[in-house]
């Protein structure tokens, strides 16, 4: 018995000094990309100098140490720090800041992103610990009760969201869509819900809104949109997004002066949908020469292509498109630079392919509210990698009323009244 006893013993030492090793491996490994980071960002300023020939970017020590819970548990950090004595067009100082770990960040992405798309995935509480452990080791110290008051807190998170003042935030461009999920509700069926990412004046992507939706009908989006508008919105310049949406009917009753792009990944695939296999790469190839168009007039002519070559055999494919064409080709006029951000709602695609992925769920999360608080953290999580628009600079422009024609800002009236 003592022997057994004694092997035991020896076995959770073992364990110990594994976890213990897999963290030490973990603090070095940060500190070499870290200070990796630091080198580079260093290097490449290196020729920029004051006029007493000093450089303007310099290491300067290391910030206080500080705990980030990561795949091996809790590991201490000490990030070194850089002086950058430049200024930016602004006038304002230029700050190191680093993508590894963000100032003030105390758990990593991974544990960030992972815990909602596990519960997405039909993980109860009470599955959490195992998958937590195969994920990020014994050490991660995140229980079933921990992941229950979690859930809570994300909850009441986006509730808050949901609730906020958006008066002092401009949204010119909205990407709007109808997200059904795999994940079963028990008697209230499937999640359905209405997500809206929008474009600042600075050209940042943000999330504006995610709210539970019947089957994406018209008055779901008008009661989301009439929401936001009472709590100060603005009607945005352009909507983009699929054609089934209700989302149409309703934002041309709250917002009547927004315009609409169409999708164009959706009405490709729609368009595909009614055509065999065997022409899809051809039709692929048609459809690319109307998005790629350089002017609104060379991709009016590939639409008419587009209907000569397939529209004898396949008219419901072809309506599609001809049927739509302005709103398909409303992006010709705004900025040349917006326009590969216009034509798709891919932020929010993107974001709920992984989602998606899934089709065999054995378990939700219980209610309406968890699912839409867990797919709201997905959504947060994703919202810092989301680029911002190319040509940043032109959004606030197209705010203020300038004409675009073909992508190219129109001289005159409109672009004094801008610069004014």
């Amino acid at each position: 018995m003592e022997r057994i006893h004694q092997v035991e013993d020896d076995r959770e030492g073992l364990m110990l000094d594994l976890d213990e090793i897999a963290r030490a491996g973990a603090r070095r490994m940060l500190a070499e990309a870290l200070e990796a980071e630091v080198r580079d960002y260093v290097e490449a300023a290196r020729a920029e100098r004051n006029e007493q020939g000093h450089a303007l970017v310099t290491r300067n020590g290391y910030a206080r140490e500080r705990e980030v819970l990561l795949g091996a548990g809790s590991v201490e950090v000490k990030a070194p720090r850089v002086n950058d004595k430049r200024v930016d067009e602004n006038g304002e100082r230029r700050r190191f800041r680093s993508v590894i770990v963000p100032p003030y960040m105390r758990r990593s992405p991974k544990v960030t992103e992972v815990l909602p798309l596990l519960y997405l995935h039909g993980l109860s509480s009470g599955d959490f610990l195992p998958a937590l452990e195969e994920f990020f080791g014994t050490e991660a110290g995140l229980s079933a009760a921990t992941i229950t008051r979690l859930t809570e807190r994300w909850q009441q998170e986006r509730e808050h969201f949901m609730k906020r003042d958006l008066s002092e935030r401009d949204y010119v461009y909205v990407w709007v869509d109808g997200i059904h999920t795999d994940v079963r509700l028990g008697g209230d069926g499937r999640l359905c819900c209405l997500v809206m990412v929008g474009a600042r004046l600075d050209g940042t992507k943000e999330l504006v809104a995610i709210q539970d939706g019947y089957r994406e009908s018209t008055e779901s989006w008008a009661e989301l949109l009439r929401e936001l508008k009472k709590r100060g919105m603005r009607a945005p310049e352009l909507a983009v997004g699929d054609g089934a949406l209700g989302f149409w009917s309703a934002v041309r009753d709250v917002f009547p002066e927004t315009r609409h792009q169409r999708d164009w990944v959706h009405k490709t695939k729609n368009v595909l949908d009614s055509m065999p296999k065997s022409v899809h790469p051809r039709a692929k190839k048609a459809i690319h020469e109307i998005t790629e168009a350089e002017n609104e007039q060379e991709a009016e002519n590939a639409i008419e292509q587009f209907a000569s070559e397939f529209g004898i055999k396949w008219p419901k494919a072809v309506e599609k498109i001809t049927s739509e064409k302005e709103l398909l080709l409303a992006f010709y006029d705004y900025p040349a630079e917006h326009w590969v951000h216009l034509r798709t709602t891919n932020p929010i695609e993107s974001t709920f392919a992984p989602v998606r992925a899934r089709t065999e769920i054995t378990k939700g999360p219980g209610s309406r509210q968890a699912g839409l608080a867990m797919i709201f953290k997905l959504l947060e999580a994703a919202e810092g990698r989301w680029r911002r628009l190319n040509g940043h600079h032109l959004v606030a422009l197209v705010r203020a009323g300038a004409t675009f024609r073909n992508g190219e800002l129109v001289e005159g009236s409109e672009q004094e009244k801008v610069a004014a």
